[in-house]
């Protein structure tokens, strides 16, 4: 089975070229999404890998804006029109890395072929109640113009509560910007998109519309029963209590170790090299068992 690794990327790539060399395999592609704002030139050297690819689409992406779902989408359609023709298709930042060997992953996302992995939380949970504002008011995170902050507050100080433009539950959390997608959930979530302007246009005007836009269409849709919301197959540590989760290191490698999950971020080489020099020694160890994904939840 074929499987195309998204890596979004806008720095590091030492870090970059570490995590492309984790992920080879005779069945996997990577494409790379480099951040418009980047400069290319330190990353050229990666272009000539074997199964490695540059995205053609290229856009300035910034945190929390609509340009962080837009890419993935572009991406993804770009990955779709190969003729590899992908069953599998898995968004990964570059500051991810997997903690199981790579046939392990193979052989996981071949057992589960036709499924697809997020995490969201409930539609009651205390999450959802503290960032409905995502979807009730306006952000005008991606635009550049003078005072478009006082714009926005002047916005949500005059104009009623948006009204999200589709029926059903929302969906999404903060693990719901990484997802690994059945090609028919990557296929409809794309054209879904494509045809419906005015979700596209609200989305704009969103915050971290990332976590919650794709997971939304995906499960109101009638792939719904192919979909495992409660598993991103990803480890993600939020004990930090900010916006972004915590950097793994060192000290993180027994819980790590111990994970069954696929993948984990955040890493970071400047932070600490080591942690990834203790997943490359494990997985070049033996293949620990396969895992049902129920178990994975």
């Amino acid at each position: 089975m074929k499987v195309a690794h998204l890596i979004l990327a806008h720095k590091g790539p030492a870090q970059l070229a570490r995590l492309l060399d984790a992920l080879a395999h005779p069945d996997v592609h990577c494409y790379v999404h480099l951040d418009q704002k980047t400069n290319a030139e330190p990353f050229a050297y990666l272009r000539h890998r074997p199964g490695v690819f540059f995205t053609r689409t290229r856009l300035s992406v910034t945190w929390g804006g609509y340009s962080l779902t837009q890419v993935v989408l572009d991406c993804l359609r770009e990955l779709l029109a190969h003729p590899a023709r992908y069953e599998c298709l898995n968004v990964l930042s570059a500051q991810d890395y997997p903690l199981q060997p790579v046939a392990h992953v193979q052989a996981f996302l071949e057992a589960h072929q036709g499924q697809s992995f997020l995490e969201c939380e409930r539609p009651d949970s205390a999450w959802w109640r503290a960032n409905q504002r995502r979807v009730t008011r306006y952000y005008l995170t991606d635009f550049r113009f003078p005072g478009r902050y006082a714009v926005q507050r002047a916005l949500n100080a005059v104009l009623p509560a948006r009204q999200f433009p589709l029926a059903g539950a929302l969906h999404g959390g903060p693990m719901g910007g990484w997802y690994t997608l059945s090609r028919a959930a990557a296929e409809y979530v794309v054209t879904f998109l494509a045809r419906h302007a005015p979700l596209r246009r609200f989305a704009r005007l969103t915050w971290g519309s990332d976590e919650f836009l794709v997971p939304t269409v995906l499960l109101n849709s009638p792939l719904a029963d192919t979909i495992v919301a409660t598993d991103n197959l990803r480890y993600i540590d939020w004990s930090g209590g900010g916006a972004s989760p915590k950097t793994l290191t060192h000290a993180d490698w027994p819980a790590l170790h111990a994970s069954p999950k696929l993948w984990a971020r955040k890493f970071d080489l400047a932070v600490d090299a080591t942690i990834l020099d203790y997943l490359d020694q494990a997985q070049r160890g033996p293949a620990a068992p396969l895992v049902p994904a129920a178990a994975l939840a």
